[in-house]
């Protein structure tokens, strides 16, 4: 098996391409994430762990906010480019429950504030599809 060379390495944690159209730029399209992950503000709210009057994508958005999301957006990314860019497959992946996560569904890790590990897992799963 071939080894990963260390610019590879750095940049395994970034999606290859904007796959599922989430990013306007360089900056994520707030409302296309939270669609795809079917998010009320609410959830937004709990799962980046701030008040619900706090969550607005405006010029007053918090930069904690907007790293949250283009994180979210990100990773929606890196799920879509294992399914080559399958639009369906990755709704289904992040919407069913995963035995390996507990039976907790992906979307639902990232609405329990469980990013975090929810993004290890699939940097954990890429990684041993490469080589």
């Amino acid at each position: 098996m071939p080894m990963m060379t260390q610019a590879q390495d750095i940049f395994s944690n970034i999606a290859a391409k904007d796959y599922m159209a989430v990013f306007q730029g360089k900056k994520p399209d707030y409302q296309a994430v939270l669609n795809f992950l079917n998010f009320k503000k609410a959830d937004v709210a709990k799962a980046v762990e701030i008040p619900l009057n706090s969550v607005r994508w405006d010029v007053k958005m918090s930069p904690e906010l907007a790293e949250r999301v283009a994180e979210w957006a990100n990773l929606l990314n890196l799920v879509a480019g294992h399914f080559g860019g399958d639009t369906k497959k990755t709704v289904i992946w992040f919407s069913a429950e995963n035995p390996m996560l507990g039976n907790v569904a992906p979307r639902d890790m990232i609405k329990m504030g469980r990013y975090s590990k929810l993004l290890k897992f699939v940097l954990n799963a890429l990684s041993g599809n490469r080589g």
